[in-house]
């Protein structure tokens, strides 16, 4: 189960928004190529995936989404199923969302991955 911000979480961002800070974390999801559903791992994480709907990876970061993805493709702290299987952004599945802050972002990279598992996409990433 997802974890949710608290009450002192919520305050201390009601805080930080009073201050001035900007919120500069996102969630971001990438398609990927058909052949990551050929992995063990993958299918075992997806037990009820529609093969008409696309493979995606959820993930989260401080940078925008375009930057992570360039560092994905680049091996820089990069998951394997990205770096071998990205294909592009698909910001119509997260664009709305984003920016929050750091504690929202965690939750939501969980319950976006949730959502899109529950809508038949094949999900990884999402931790």
């Amino acid at each position: 189960m997802a974890r949710r911000p608290n009450i002192f979480q919520i305050r201390r961002e009601a805080r930080s928004i009073a201050r001035g800070h900007t919120f500069h974390h996102h969630v971001y999801v990438v398609l990927l190529q058909p052949e990551v559903a050929r992995l063990r791992a993958v299918r075992r994480e997806n037990p009820q995936r529609d093969d008409s709907k696309p493979c995606v990876y959820v993930g989260m970061t401080g940078l925008t989404p375009a930057e992570r993805f360039a560092n994905h493709l680049a091996g820089i702290k990069g998951a394997f199923v990205v770096k071998r299987y990205g294909v592009r952004l698909l910001p119509e599945l997260f664009e709305h969302l984003n920016p929050m802050p750091f504690d929202a972002a965690v939750v939501m990279e969980r319950d976006l991955a949730e959502d899109l598992r529950r809508q038949g996409y094949t999900v990884t990433g999402g931790h």
